[in-house]
């Protein structure tokens, strides 16, 4: 696991391209940018793993875009990039780590110890 590491869009659009089905090419600098931090993993020079984690500037910190290539799911790296970028939110002061997440992936989040919350979405897109 590397933390802030440096990277381009061609990396992170690869990755993104191999694991979601809809994604569209697009600028990751002004992201990372304003991101309290990043935590990624590797296979060789190939990009497997990402997990942004944005802040408020405060005691709160949000899980985003946790994305594994799909030659490495289901063998524990999802779970130890988002405990690498927990334990990075901490570090850097925050008090609660926050993450949205579709139904089918509950069971991952909980197992990297998420707690099921009421809470709001707006798809504004």
């Amino acid at each position: 696991m590397r933390v802030r590491d440096p990277l381009t869009d061609a990396l992170l659009n690869e990755l993104f391209a191999a694991a979601w089905d809809d994604h569209r090419a697009r600028e990751f600098g002004p992201v990372l940018e304003r991101s309290l931090t990043w935590v990624t993993a590797w296979r060789g020079e190939r990009l497997a793993g990402f997990v942004n984690v944005a802040t408020d500037g405060g005691a709160h910190a949000f899980l985003l875009d946790t994305t594994v290539h799909p030659d490495e799911q289901r063998q524990g790296l999802g779970r130890r990039l988002v405990l690498v970028a927990a334990e990075e939110a901490t570090r850097a002061g925050a008090d609660w780590l926050h993450v949205d997440f579709e139904p089918h992936l509950a069971g991952f989040y909980a197992g990297c110890g998420f707690t099921s919350t009421a809470a709001g979405l707006w798809r504004l897109r």
